[in-house]
């Protein structure tokens, strides 16, 4: 595997949008019993299930630990799915992994340096140490050349492109003094640009309420092809998402893209609200160096936390009244895909959903 230097847009490369055509879909195994109840084992069912619903599009490639091979292979046996050994703190392979790029020949990767979502300051788990490997090892099975960002952090679920040279995030998470503090916005925007190859940034104010990873945008908004994003929204007042979701939507009227677009924002329904319950909490361990799950903590529970797949959507649903509505949403702004729904609610319990825990390889 090479470590190259200088920058990809340098080089002729840049993130390809989510509904370009792909190679495979990457996952992680969850195992940690201080953030999946009950040992992992219904986290573990409901990653089965995701992974099982990709297949039938594409393939997967599932990382896991030494001591769970086995257990995973037996769960994951299906001709498409190929199980891996990559030790990994946690399950959060879109902010663990590589972002790939490519030049329309090559693909390549991308390795952001990693700090658990704020580091000691605030970070969700330590260590990280395993998570920090990821991205290199993932590299390594596929022979990929690697750019490796050194003193910049950043996850893969705090950013969404067109693959037109336009790029969605939030100023909660990517001007957060937990990540580069020692960086301003203008310097943030410039290791896009010549990481990612983009050539515009739109700032939103914030993510979805009580996102513990500081409003990652994959859990907010995201591009639906060129020109179109999708917002999570809602029309309750007494939401705390209510401002969050106005907000956004002036940055975004307010905003033009790459390409001079205006951008045309369609309104995807919240769930919930949702909480986890007693009995859920109970089934974590406890353990000083994680996040705290309580019953009293909303849930970032959301429909825009979905995967692009080929030929597919594989999006989250909750046993909630707005799954029909979230739904009927999705298979109209892809009519050209089929639209696939997955229990969602045992990965949100985790922290995330399935856009989080998946990372997708394009074709070069």
């Amino acid at each position: 595997m090479k470590t190259l230097t200088g920058t990809p847009a340098a080089d002729g490369f840049h993130m390809p949008a989510e509904w370009a055509p792909q190679q495979q879909i990457w996952m992680l195994w969850p195992e940690r019993p201080d953030n999946w109840r009950l040992g992992a084992k219904p986290a573990q069912a409901a990653f089965t299930a995701v992974a099982l619903a990709i297949a039938r599009f594409e393939l997967v490639t599932v990382g896991v630990s030494a001591a769970q091979f086995a257990n995973a292979c037996r769960m994951l046996d299906h001709p498409d799915i190929r199980v891996v050994e990559i030790a990994s703190n946690d399950a959060w392979i879109r902010d663990t992994g590589p972002t790939f790029i490519t030049n329309g020949s090559e693909v390549r990767c991308v390795d952001w340096e990693f700090n658990a979502w704020g580091g000691l300051k605030s970070g969700l788990y330590f260590p990280w140490d395993q998570d920090e490997q990821v991205a290199a090892k993932v590299a390594m099975i596929e022979r990929c050349p690697r750019y490796r960002t050194e003193g910049f952090v950043l996850e893969g679920g705090s950013i969404h492109v067109d693959g037109e040279g336009t790029l969605l995030t939030t100023e909660e998470c990517l001007l957060n003094s937990n990540r580069n503090p020692h960086m301003k916005r203008e310097q943030i925007e410039h290791q896009l640009e010549q990481y990612l190859g983009i050539s515009k940034t739109i700032w939103l104010p914030e993510g979805l309420f009580s996102d513990e990873t500081d409003g990652h945008v994959d859990n907010f908004c995201c591009f639906v092809r060129p020109g179109e994003v999708a917002l999570a929204w809602t029309d309750d007042e007494a939401d705390p998402n209510f401002p969050r979701c106005r907000s956004a939507l002036a940055r975004l009227d307010a905003a033009r893209d790459a390409a001079g677009r205006q951008l045309i924002v369609h309104k995807m329904p919240i769930p919930g609200p949702l909480y986890a319950s007693a009995d859920e909490c109970a089934g974590v361990d406890h353990n000083d160096s994680s996040q705290p799950r309580d019953p009293s903590i909303r849930l970032a529970g959301s429909y825009i936390n979905y995967l692009l797949v080929n030929g597919g959507v594989i999006m989250p649903q909750f046993d909630d009244p707005a799954d029909r509505a979230a739904m009927e949403l999705m298979q109209a702004l892809y009519p050209e895909r089929e639209v696939v729904s997955v229990p969602g609610r045992e990965i949100l319990l985790g922290g995330g959903n399935i856009h989080c825990i998946t990372q997708q390889q394009p074709l070069a």
